[in-house]
């Protein structure tokens, strides 16, 4: 995921450059020195349940959450992926993404 600029001049927000750490199994984008994680485990089946994000307490509220969960579902749509989503900030994504 390239980094964008979106609006302009003084507050303007900035999409991050999304990271996928295969080794760690792990979605990351740094913003201001601070890590916006996905975590995610593979299944035997082929599956991968993404069970856990973080947003550090002064980057919340920014989106920033969605930029790498999409960036993990983007990922295991290219990989043919059958997806879960223990976590409940997945669950939401994935819901609203049907709607």
């Amino acid at each position: 995921m390239a980094a964008g600029r979106a609006g302009g001049g003084e507050g303007a927000s900035v999409t991050p450059v999304v990271i996928h750490d295969e080794a760690a199994h792990r979605f990351r984008a740094e913003v201001e020195g601070e890590q916006v994680v996905l975590d995610y485990s593979l299944g035997e089946d082929g599956t991968v349940d993404f069970h856990h994000t973080f947003t550090p307490p002064p980057l919340r509220g920014r989106g920033l959450a969605a930029v790498v969960v999409d960036a993990g579902l983007a990922w295991a749509r290219v990989e043919g992926k059958q997806v879960t989503a223990s976590c409940w900030y997945v669950r939401d994504h994935l819901a609203k993404e049907r709607k």
